[in-house]
């Protein structure tokens, strides 16, 4: 019996090997060159037209010194078109190479049906390629969200513009030479000579078999270094937000680069929302619900209704600063400054801010957004941007709102600066910020050099502020400071030397659950050293200017470290540790007397700022009352919602305690969930988005 069982065992471990042998052959080797020169006629046949798209729609009477961003464009723009173009390598792997060398019949069509396959994709490049056209011709942009707005639309409407206004006829008769072209273009790159089987350093079926396997595995990794635009890190793909500064500096060379698949994918993966479907009646009547009792039935006749937000200063609460700084942590939780969390020892620095005598605290505090931009873009903006993006909007890159922060900081005498720790061209908040008031916008990923250290999102904390810290100490004259970090933001990967964190030393009074958790430590080791860095500067800004008011929020909370249900905290997270960052305020005449309120949300601290420093009668806008006067009942973000006691999602039908605990929280029903109200914020930014050319 076990001589049988040996027998099978031999005779059919040679036939698998044979098998093996049989699939990784010269067959195998030469149909994966064939694949490699169809991937070529794609990105070329994109930078055929990315080129057309930038003579055609070219704004400018010369290219003089615009080169480098025009040739920064095409060379992005053709690593970028890969996240679609690299499958013209794949897509034949999978259903012409394999399936040939299985059966043999298949082999003699394998270039034709390459050929057919790249006519295709090429019809589809074309495709996109001419929507994109008639698209910017209309909106002048690439494929953006109106793009959803053609479901509603009348299709006799758009049949006849297309076929009228947008020459159609044309437009589908230059299939026939995109057709013709790439099918010959096809042709004659599979004609070109490949490199022949090294059959002679292969000699036996083990070697042919590891040989073949190495070529699929270089394939495989081959395919997603080209998806990911010549690198093999998902961090590193080419994305909008990652167009080289000098492209992007240049919006018709940035909208340029954008490959049109890449675009519609965008569009596709952000359904409208819809607060771009209410109706203008259902807008008017959410704007009546917000605006102050007096402008109810008069705001239309304003130019904006933002001019209805009109306040009056009440005068000075203190002397008013040289320096003013406005500081936005990178995901700064309020937890990390409860008592429940304080054995943890992972934000000293912020602890002692706290403490200070002259420090003003608000323990429940709604950030503007549950991520960066939306809280960074309300910030700058004075409205919620309630995640529709403004920031990304051209219209909004000319003038300020009259609610803008560092507009109305301009108007107390400030120079206004907005140092980010990162590339300000992401978001274009390089346009955005500008417009919105700040004098400068500065990025550290320029003014810190290109040897700085970094992780994806921004330059090393310590850096950054370090060097930000000798540029305001050359400043003369009275400036405002919008400064946001990044280093405290995942994928968690600063080196452990600068971390400088034992578990065992910072908190040695917690359980072991928590102190050998290596993935958690690593977060809360990056957050301790971001307060470390922040601190350190704000130490040094106070010891150079005493009469400095210093503001300190996040961005957002966050949850790193997955701390609920371990022996810290018995319980899971509570809406509170979700969403609550910090709202801390502090200046030597400021005392903890003078704010008394236990709710905020980032929309208060302009107006607070303002109401501490401006004189009497100062006029200013401001869509919510400051800190230092009486609070509604319930504020309400697009987002959450927040009592005295009690807060909730506007997503969710309950509300918990926003007390600190230790102990499980248990929701509260029935409840109001203040939907309707969150909503009308941000149809207030929808009538803005809707009129924003009739704006400015």
């Amino acid at each position: 019996m076990e001589n049988y069982s040996y027998t099978f065992f031999k005779y059919y471990k040679s036939k698998v090997l044979k098998f093996l042998g049989c699939i990784m052959s010269e067959q195998f080797f030469l149909s994966i060159q064939q694949n490699i020169k169809l991937m070529i006629w794609a990105p070329i046949l994109g930078t055929i037209f990315r080129i057309i798209f930038m003579v055609v729609y070219n704004p400018y009477p010369t290219w003089k010194g615009r080169w480098k961003s025009a040739i920064g464009a095409l060379r992005y723009g053709f690593w970028w078109g890969m996240d679609f173009d690299a499958y013209i390598f794949l897509v034949p792997l999978v259903l012409v190479t394999i399936p040939a060398v299985l059966l043999d019949s298949y082999h003699q069509y394998e270039d034709i049906i390459r050929i057919v396959g790249l006519t295709i994709y090429s019809c589809i490049l074309y495709a996109a390629f001419a929507g994109k056209m008639i698209f910017y011709k209309h909106f002048h942009d690439t494929y953006n969200y109106m793009v959803h707005y053609g479901n509603n639309a009348e299709k006799r409407n758009l049949i006849d513009v297309f076929f009228n206004q947008d020459k159609g006829a044309l437009v589908l008769l230059g299939f026939v030479p995109i057709a013709i072209l790439s099918w010959y273009m096809g042709a004659f790159l599979l004609s070109l000579p490949s490199i022949p089987y090294p059959s002679s350093y292969l000699t036996d079926t083990w070697m042919i078999i590891v040989w073949n396997i190495l070529l699929v595995a270089l394939s495989v990794v081959g395919f997603y270094w080209f998806r990911y635009g010549g690198t093999l890190s998902h961090d590193d793909k080419p994305e909008w937000d990652t167009i080289p500064t000098v492209v992007k500096e240049d919006i018709f060379f940035a909208r340029a680069t954008v490959p049109d698949l890449c675009a519609l994918e965008t569009v596709y993966k952000h359904p409208l929302r819809s607060e771009y479907t209410v109706s203008e009646e259902d807008i008017n009547d959410a704007i009546n619900r917000i605006v102050p009792s007096e402008y109810k039935h008069t705001w239309q006749q304003l130019d904006s209704p933002l001019y209805a937000f009109k306040k009056i200063a009440k005068g000075p609460k203190i002397k008013k600063p040289k320096h003013i700084f406005f500081i936005v942590g990178e995901s700064i939780p309020q937890w990390s400054l409860d008592e429940t969390h304080k054995i943890l020892n992972i934000c000293p620095g912020l602890w002692n801010f706290k403490n200070h005598p002259h420090t003003v605290e608000i323990p429940n505090f709604l950030p503007a957004g549950n991520v960066s931009r939306p809280s960074i873009v309300s910030l700058m903006s004075g409205i919620y941007d309630a995640g529709l993006e403004l920031n990304e909007r051209e219209h909004f890159w000319n003038e300020a709102f009259p609610t803008s922060f560092a507009h109305q900081m301009k108007q107390l005498g400030y120079q206004t600066i907005y140092w980010y720790g990162g590339n300000a061209s992401y978001g274009n908040f390089n346009h955005f910020g500008k417009a919105q008031g700040f004098d400068r916008v500065e990025s550290a990923s320029i003014f810190c050099g290109p040897d700085a250290p970094k992780t994806w999102v921004g330059v090393y904390d310590h850096v950054f502020l370090e060097n930000i810290e000798e540029q305001i100490k050359a400043i003369d004259e009275s400036s405002f400071h919008f400064i946001y970090t990044t280093s405290n933001h995942g994928p968690y990967k600063i080196e452990d030397s600068l971390l400088d964190y034992n578990p065992k030393k910072v908190m040695p009074d917690v359980g072991e659950d928590l102190r050998s958790n290596k993935t958690r430590n690593k977060q809360l080791a990056t957050y301790r050293y971001s307060d470390k860095a922040l601190f350190s500067f704000v130490d040094s800004m106070r010891k150079a200017y005493p009469d400095s008011l210093f503001v300190v929020t996040g961005d957002h909370s966050s949850l790193f470290g997955s701390l609920n249900n371990t022996s810290l905290i018995r319980r899971d997270y509570t809406l509170r540790d979700t969403f609550c960052t910090v709202g801390l305020l502090q200046h030597p005449e400021l005392d903890r007397n003078m704010i008394t309120t236990s709710k905020g949300t980032h929309m208060s601290l302009m107006p607070t700022i303002i109401e501490a420093i401006a004189p009497k009668g100062f006029e200013y806008y401001s869509i919510t009352p400051s800190l230092f006067d009486e609070q509604p009942e319930t504020l309400v973000t697009p987002y959450q919602w927040i009592t005295d006691s009690l807060m909730g999602d506007i997503r969710s039908d309950y509300g918990e305690s926003n007390q600190p605990s230790a102990e499980p929280v248990h929701p509260i029903r029935p409840i109001d969930n203040h939907a309707k109200e969150a909503q009308d914020w941000s149809l207030l930014t929808t009538w803005l988005i809707n009129h924003e050319e009739k704006l400015f």
